[in-house]
Formats: C-alpha cells, structure tokens, sequence
C-alpha cells in the first residue's frame, strides 16, 4: 500500500564543480526530488565538495552513480567478425593492444557490440579494413579505464557513506541524458540522421554522436571553458573568478568577452567539425544537429558562433525537459538556470530505471 520509490543520485565529479542530481521513479514515472551544486575552491577538494552536497541537496538516497573521462579513460570503435556475446568477451581481450594505450592488467574494461552502424574510430583514424566492412563484420564498442582511476574514485564515494552503485563514463552519460528526455530523429527519405551531444565542460568537451538510439562515435576534446575564462581574465585584466562571472552574465562587456574568447572557440568548433565531418564522411550518418551543453555554453554567444562555424544546428537543450520536479523538495528556479550543465548528472541518475 505504501509503495516505496527507488531512488539513485548522479554525481557527476567536475574538475571545478561537483552536481548532484537525484531522480526518483514514483510508480513508472521519473521525478527529479534532489539537486546541488557546488564549486570547487582552489584550495578545496572534491571530499569537501560531495560533502556540501550530500548536506544542501536534501536527498532521498545515498544510493549513487559516478564517471569517468579523461587521459584514464579510452572508448574505441572496433571492427570484428561476428560472433555471440560470449565469444566476443573473450576475443576482444586479444584485440586490445591495437587500440588500448595500457596494459591489459591496468584497465577495467567492457565491451559490446553496436548493429546498424559503420565503424567510426573515436581517435579520429579509420579502424582496419572497415571501409570494406562485410556483412560477417560488427562494429565492437570498446570501454576502458585505467583500474586506479576507478580505484580512487570508489573509495572516495564509499568514505563519504555512500553507496555506489555505478562507474560510468561522461560520454555514455550523455546519451544516457538524452533518452531519459528526447526522442533522436529517425532516417528521412531514406537517409540516415544521427545527432550530436557535445558537452563543454571546464577542461574538456565531450562529443557522442547518437543514430537509432546508438553511439556511433565518441571523443574527448581537450579544450572546455576554463579556457575561455582564461581568455577573459587576460583580456580585461582580472582575477579568474571574476572573469568567469563576466563571461557569463556581463551584458555592458559582451563584445570584449566575445572578442575574447573568439580564438578558443575556433579552435573548439574546428575540432567538433573534423569529428562530424569524419562520421558523416565514414559512418554514412548526416549529422544535422549539435546539441550542446555544459558551463563552457553559458557563455553568450556559443551556441550561435557553433552554429555559424559548423554550418550545422546548434541549440542549448535541457536534459531536464519532459521530466516532472518535486518543487517541495528543489528549487526550480535555480535547477532551470543551471540545467544545460546537468547533463552528465541526469544521465547518471538516469540508471534508476534498471536499478
């Protein structure tokens, strides 16, 4: 009679940010019942700040999912023969020195594979022989990430008395975000359409580009909006903090921030286009739209510089949409002005629905 609802807390662990966002399933229905952030100080640390959110964010749960990205991390797209599920757990292990920059003994790792797709290598270079991939070939998503990153990430989870759930990667998490709340387009006239996520992140850019509901591509670029702030702070002469509050809200300074940060983002939009290109050119997908998300396209001005540059759609999305906020438990207002940089979080809490 009194049906107790799951629960499960995204935490998404950013180089300067920590957000946590709780989704709660009440009957079918996904309902978000918590939410907090908080910034990282220089001199402070991630304990701290999952500490302050574990305190604000007036959670249910303490049941958690976490990720991972960066230089520990390495996603490939790998062509093999086809095989079951279970042979293609143990022959993906003697593949992996083609295209893992570690040891097999250093890494955890999975892999499955992906129908429907061509391969399109996330290291920007064509996997063998798969520009003359046969029907007896699939396409193999390889995840892997250095064991001591996952390590250290657990243990600082669990020493807070929170119980972990999950470690998964800040790419997956994003088409994670985006089932929970969109619908991806579907083939038009026989042509095949697929959508870009790009995440702009504080030190990095995160693209997964989605077709039928499947990752067909996926890259980390290093370069994010600590970068543009940076470009700020040296322009007009400021600390950085107080550039990135200019960056993101100062109408009166908009030309000089833009101006500013002009030469980051074109070095941005050049890599996101070499991505697309690539995929479009190799995968045989028409990538029509870049969604973007994160701190770095808060700043005025991105997504349309993006959308210029790209000669693509480019909009900011929120992965909160369609979902319906315990207004007793969040402030709506302040999870609505921070939502484009939840995307990670969403997507990780959105793990409730299997858990």
């Amino acid at each position: 009679m009194f049906r107790k609802s799951k629960s499960i807390v995204g935490l998404d662990l950013g180089s300067s940010v920590v957000k946590a966002i709780e989704i709660s399933l009440e009957g079918p229905e996904p309902v978000v019942t918590g939410f907090a952030r908080i910034e990282i100080p220089p001199d402070g640390s991630h304990e701290e700040a999952v500490e302050a959110c574990f305190r604000e964010g007036r959670f249910r749960s303490k049941r958690v999912v976490t990720s991972v990205a960066g230089q520990s991390v390495v996603v490939r797209y790998v062509p093999m023969m086809k095989m079951s599920d279970n042979e293609l757990k143990q022959a993906i292990r003697f593949e992996t020195d083609k295209y893992l920059p570690f040891d097999l003994d250093e890494v955890v790792m999975d892999c499955q594979s992906v129908e429907g797709v061509s391969p399109a290598s996330s290291d920007g270079s064509m996997p063998e022989d798969s520009s003359n991939a046969e029907d007896d070939q699939m396409t193999v998503l390889l995840a892997a990430c250095k064991t001591e990153a996952i390590d250290a990430q657990a243990k600082m989870v669990q020493s807070k008395g929170l119980q972990h759930i999950a470690i998964d990667v800040d790419l997956f998490a994003l088409a994670n975000a985006w089932e929970l709340c969109g619908v991806l387009p579907g083939d038009v006239e026989g042509e095949k359409r697929g959508i870009a996520l790009v995440d702009v992140g504080a030190t990095r850019t995160s693209i997964n580009v989605l077709y039928g509901g499947k990752t067909c591509f996926g890259r980390e670029i290093n370069i994010g909006g600590a970068d543009m702030t940076q470009a700020v702070a040296r322009r007009l002469s400021v600390e950085t903090f107080e550039a990135e509050a200019i960056k993101r809200a100062s109408e009166a300074q908009e030309a000089e921030v833009n101006s500013a940060i002009a030469p980051v983002l074109e070095d941005l939009v050049s890599e996101i286009s070499l991505s697309l290109d690539y995929v479009e050119h190799h995968a045989g997908i028409n990538v029509e739209e870049i969604l973007l998300s994160g701190g770095g396209v808060l700043a005025p001005g991105v997504a349309g510089f993006i959308e210029q540059a790209t000669a693509r759609r480019a909009r900011s999305w929120n992965p909160l949409e369609g979902l319906r906020v315990d207004a007793s438990r969040v402030d709506v207002e302040e999870l609505e002005a921070w939502a484009p940089t939840l995307v990670v979080a969403v997507g990780l809490a959105s793990r409730v629905r299997a858990a």
